[in-house]
C-alpha cells in the first residue's frame, strides 16, 4: 500500500497512456519527427540564403562603381576632347606663325637661337618642334604648381566650386586661342590654360573621396577609358576642321578654337548641374594654412620625392611609395617627351597630314580604349605590378621601332605597341600607388604621386625636343627607348610592401 502510494512511482498503464497520447497528438497534428526535422532544416536554409543574400549584397555595395565616378568620367571626356583637339593642328599652327609672326614673338624667338642653331647644325624647319616643346613644357609646369593649390582650396572650399572655377578658365583659354592672330596670343591662351587645369588634380579627389579600396581601381580604370576616348575623338574632330580650313587665311583655326570653347562650356554647365559636391561640409579642412602648406609640399621638389606630405606611415610604406614614385617620375620624364614630339615626327618626317596625325591617334587610342575597357579594368590586386612591368618592357621596343622606322607600316607598329603599353603601366602604377595609407590620407598620396608625374611632363617635353632639334629624331627615339630600361629594372626589383 505504501509502495502504491508513494509519489514517484508511476504505474506502468500510466506511462502507457502517456506515450499513447503523444502519439496521437502528433499523427491528429501531423508533427512526425522526420517532419519536425524538415521544418527545422527548411528555416535553417532561408536563414542561410537570407544571410548570404545579405552578404551578397554588402559585397556588391563596396565593390559596385559610385554613380559620381560616372559624373566625372563625362566631365574628364568633355575636357579632354577639347584640349586633344589642338594635337594635330599644333605643327600647322606653329608654321603658320613662322610664316606671319616674323615680327612679332616668333621671329623674336627664331633670332635668338640662331647662333646657337648654327653651331649645332639643326635644321630651321625644326624651329616650331623646339617652340612646341617649350609650350608643352610651359603648359605642364603650370599643371604641376596649380593643381596640388587647387587640390588645397577644395579641401576648404568644397571640390565643386573649385571644378567650376578651373572649368571657367579653361573655356577663357579656348576664347583666347581663337583670337590668337600672332604667337604672343597663342603663348598667353596656353598659359591661361595651363593655369586652369587644376581641374584634372580634383576629378580624381571626386573618385578618391567617393571610392573604397575594393573598387578603386575601377574607378581609376574609368578615367584611364576616358583619356584614352579623348584621344581618339578629340584629334579626329580637330583634323576635320583643319582638312577644310583655308589655311591661307589668319584665322584658319579660328572654327577649332571655337568649337573646343563650345565643349569646355558645355562642361561648365555639366558640372554646375550634374556633379553633386562629394566633399561635406564637417570633413572639409578649418585650417587654411596647413592646407595651404601641404599644397605647396607638392611643389617642393626634394618634398615630393620623399613623399613628405604623407604622415604617419610606417617606415616599409613610405620607403614603398618613394621608390613607386621615382621609377614613376623617370618613365613619365622620358615617356612623355618622346611622346610629345611624335606629332612632328609625323610632321617632319613622313610630311603626314592633319588627318593621317588623327587616323595615329584614332588606332592608338582604340587599342588602349579597348584594352582598358576589358582587361586593365578586370587585374586582380596580385597581378598589378607585373602588369606594370609588362608595360615597361614593352615601350622599349615601341620607342626604338619608331625611331628607325621608314615607313608608314613600320611607325604604326612602333604606335600599336605604345598603345598596348600605355594602356597598362600609367594605371597599374596608379592603383598600385592608391593602396598605402589610410582613407583620409589615400587622396594625399595620390596628389604627391600626380605631382611627380606632372613635374616629369614639365621637363621632358623640352628636352625631349631640344633633343629632336638638335639631333634629329632617330637617335632621340632609340636613345630614349634605351634609357627606358632603367624605370622598367627598377619597378621589376620592387618588391613592395
Amino acid at each position: 500500500m505504501l509502495l502504491k502510494n508513494h509519489p514517484r512511482t508511476i504505474p506502468y498503464h500510466h506511462t502507457t497512456m502517456t506515450y499513447t497520447t503523444m502519439s496521437v497528438i502528433k499523427k491528429r497534428s501531423g508533427l512526425t519527427s522526420s517532419a519536425i526535422n524538415s521544418n527545422n532544416l527548411a528555416t535553417e536554409a532561408n536563414q542561410r540564403e537570407k544571410v548570404v543574400a545579405q552578404s551578397s549584397k554588402a559585397i556588391g555595395e563596396i565593390t559596385r562603381t559610385h554613380p559620381t565616378v560616372y559624373l566625372i568620367f563625362v566631365s574628364l571626356l568633355l575636357d579632354l576632347l577639347a584640349f586633344t583637339m589642338i594635337l594635330p593642328l599644333l605643327p600647322s599652327m606653329l608654321e603658320f606663325y613662322k610664316k606671319n609672326d616674323v615680327g612679332g614673338l616668333y621671329g623674336y624667338l627664331s633670332e635668338s637661337i640662331r647662333s646657337f642653331q648654327e653651331l649645332v647644325g639643326a635644321p630651321q624647319r625644326f624651329n616650331s618642334v623646339l617652340f612646341g616643346g617649350a609650350l608643352g613644357s610651359m603648359y605642364s609646369l603650370l599643371q604641376f604648381i596649380v593643381s596640388p593649390i587647387a587640390g588645397g582650396l577644395s579641401d576648404i572650399y568644397g571640390r565643386k566650386p573649385v571644378m567650376i572655377v578651373c572649368a571657367v578658365g579653361i573655356a577663357a583659354s579656348y576664347g583666347l586661342w581663337a583670337y590668337s592672330h600672332n604667337f604672343l596670343l597663342f603663348v598667353l591662351a596656353r598659359f591661361v590654360g595651363g593655369v586652369s587645369k587644376g581641374n584634372i588634380s580634383i576629378c580624381m579627389a571626386v573618385i578618391t573621396d567617393v571610392s573604397n579600396h575594393q573598387n578603386r581601381g575601377k574607378a581609376m580604370a574609368l578615367v584611364g577609358i576616358a583619356f584614352s576616348l579623348g584621344f581618339i575623338v578629340g584629334p579626329m574632330i580637330g583634323a576635320i576642321f583643319s582638312r577644310f580650313a583655308d589655311k591661307t587665311t589668319s584665322h584658319w583655326f579660328w572654327l577649332p578654337a571655337v568649337f573646343a570653347m563650345g565643349l569646355a562650356l558645355l562642361d561648365v554647365v555639366f558640372i554646375v548641374t550634374c556633379v553633386k559636391e562629394s566633399l561635406p561640409r564637417e570633413k572639409r579642412s578649418k585650417k587654411i594654412i596647413n592646407t595651404l602648406s601641404h599644397a605647396i609640399d607638392h611643389i617642393s621638389i626634394p618634398a615630393l620625392f620623399k613623399f613628405s606630405a604623407v604622415q604617419n606611415l610606417s617606415k616599409r610604406d613610405i620607403s614603398s611609395l618613394r621608390s613607386l614614385g621615382l621609377v614613376y617620375f623617370v618613365y613619365l620624364f622620358i615617356y612623355s617627351g618622346l611622346e610629345f614630339t611624335v606629332t612632328f615626327l609625323m610632321y617632319h618626317k613622313f610630311n603626314y597630314t592633319s588627318i593621317d596625325q588623327a587616323k595615329m591617334f584614332l588606332t592608338t587610342g582604340v587599342i588602349m580604349a579597348l584594352l582598358q575597357g576589358s582587361v586593365v579594368r578586370r587585374l586582380p590586386q596580385r597581378l598589378t605590378q607585373i602588369s606594370a612591368v609588362c608595360g615597361l618592357y614593352l615601350i622599349i621596343p615601341a620607342f626604338i621601332v619608331v625611331g628607325i622606322a621608314e615607313t608608314s607600316q613600320m611607325l604604326y607598329l612602333g604606335m600599336i605597341l605604345f598603345a598596348i603599353s600605355t594602356a597598362f603601366v600609367v594605371t597599374c602604377m596608379t592603383t598600385l600607388t592608391s593602396k598605402y595609407g589610410d582613407f583620409h590620407q589615400k587622396g594625399t598620396v595620390l596628389g604627391v604621386f600626380r605631382s611627380l608625374g606632372a613635374l616629369a611632363r614639365a621637363l621632358g617635353p623640352i628636352v625631349a625636343s631640344i633633343a629632336f632639334w638638335s639631333i634629329g629624331s632617330r637617335i632621340t627615339y632609340i636613345v630614349g627607348g634605351i634609357l627606358l630600361l632603367c624605370p622598367t629594372l627598377m619597378m621589376q626589383r620592387l618588391k613592395l610592401s
